[in-house]
């Protein structure tokens, strides 16, 4: 057994160049680990709480340094000589350390932190791969590679509105393993770039990597990405298959109780988004609509879910934010069929991986997640093989942040003993839904 010397906290920088918090953990043999935490831009009401500064002098009041004395004050006092293998107890001491439901007081990036750092610890420790020491905490007896979700093209928070719909991503459904499955979206990103171009189409970058072309509605991105499907010598609904994120929380407008698409200067009722969404799913090869309405619209989500929960994945984001208490009541609702995992909208791992195992018994499908403000921690890959969750959302083909996951899941892969998770065939037409 194997415990904790150190814990230590710093403040360094994510992908949009804000501050988040990092930790050390030092053992008594002499290993070290570390691990960073992300930072979303759509972020659900419910999540646990990010601890920033506040002062508006520094970083935009986006400091952590805050969050960075409590590691270095009260968690590494708490963590001291605890046994590191014992994730469940040291989370459950941070999380009573605390005192708060949210991780408010710490902050769930402080808590955070010092939870990955402690199970990549464990892991060194041992000698064991990461992916293996989670499936361990898991409970999962074979950890499998999982099938990528890749953004093309975004807007809303992530690319500053220029689309009301936040993201459109290829899901390589063709792929038979992790390489091919990265080599089939880089064509298809390739090919949406390459058709930007040709019609003078902005091809900037967004938060996440995607492109972002500014598409007045969600129907003209859906025909590019098809367009880009088909011009990367894809067919769509057989090889590539459409994601979406409308990350509908940010465009409801509580006052007046329906939904804004400001690029479209149209307010929409629930019944009305609904129709819109259930005509995407008729019209184009959609597997996956992730937060289609608020994340307080249970009735709207009721009827949305018995309208196409038997079509198509209906991704629970904002409107579970990787909590199990959130996660039940959608379950008695019967609303949703899947949930999006965040660690950080947790705020231990093991309370992620809870989620994860409540998800799965209810026949619900988890999707790790990164966020827009990412790190190049490649912990998130190292998750998703761990827990056979059998899906991820890390981002584009582009930016190092983004990267380093991917070339994680390409050295994981190199596992003989791992498989490749594809996912189930939905109820596409035999067009692609076309």
């Amino acid at each position: 057994m194997s415990t904790i010397r150190t814990v230590h906290g710093r403040q360094i920088f994510d992908s949009r160049g804000r501050p988040t918090v990092e930790v050390d953990v030092v053992l008594d043999s002499g290993t070290v680990a570390r691990a960073s935490v992300p930072s979303g831009a759509s972020t659900g009401t419910h999540e646990a709480h990010e601890l920033r500064d506040g002062n508006p002098s520094v970083f935009g009041g986006l400091g952590v340094t805050a969050a960075v004395d409590n590691v270095n004050g009260e968690i590494a006092a708490a963590l001291r000589g605890c046994d590191v293998d014992d994730q469940r107890a040291i989370d459950e001491r941070l999380r009573d350390l605390d005192g708060t439901p949210g991780l408010s007081r710490l902050g769930a990036n402080a808590v955070l932190g010092a939870s990955l750092a402690v199970c990549r610890a464990s892991a060194g420790d041992s000698g064991q791969p990461l992916y293996r020491r989670i499936a361990q905490l898991a409970g999962v007896g074979e950890p499998v590679l999982p099938m990528p979700m890749v953004n093309i093209l975004s807007g809303g928070l992530h690319a500053g509105r220029g689309m009301d719909v936040q993201d459109f991503l290829a899901v390589p459904i063709a792929a038979t393993s992790a390489l091919e499955a990265i080599q089939l979206t880089s064509r298809v990103r390739a090919a949406a770039a390459s058709l930007c171009s040709a019609r003078g189409l902005p091809t900037l970058l967004a938060d996440e990597g995607g492109l972002s072309p500014g598409c007045r509605t969600a129907d003209e991105a859906l025909e590019l990405i098809t367009e880009s499907i088909e011009a990367a010598g894809l067919q769509p609904g057989a090889d590539i298959a459409i994601a979406i994120d409308v990350a509908a929380t940010s465009l409801y407008d509580s006052k007046a109780g329906d939904y804004r698409l400001r690029r479209q200067e149209r307010r929409l009722s629930t019944a009305e988004m609904i129709d819109m969404v259930s005509s995407w799913v008729d019209r184009f090869a959609i597997v996956s609509i992730e937060d289609p309405l608020d994340e307080d619209d249970w009735a709207g989500w009721q009827i949305l879910t018995q309208r196409l929960g038997h079509r198509v994945r209906l991704i629970g984001d904002d409107l579970f934010t990787t909590n199990s208490q959130r996660l039940a009541e959608g379950i008695t609702r019967g609303v949703a069929n899947g949930v999006l995992v965040k660690v950080n909208q947790n705020g231990t791992l093991t309370g992620t991986l809870d989620v994860v195992a409540q998800a799965r018994a209810a026949g619900y499908a988890p999707v790790v997640s990164a966020r827009s403000g990412e790190t190049e921690d490649d912990f998130l890959a190292d998750l998703a093989v761990g827990t056979a969750a059998g899906q991820i959302k890390i981002g584009s083909v582009r930016n190092s942040e983004r990267l380093a996951k991917y070339n994680q899941l390409v050295r994981i892969a190199e596992d003989p003993t791992l498989g490749f998770r594809n996912l189930p065939k939905l109820a596409l037409s035999a067009d692609g839904g076309r």
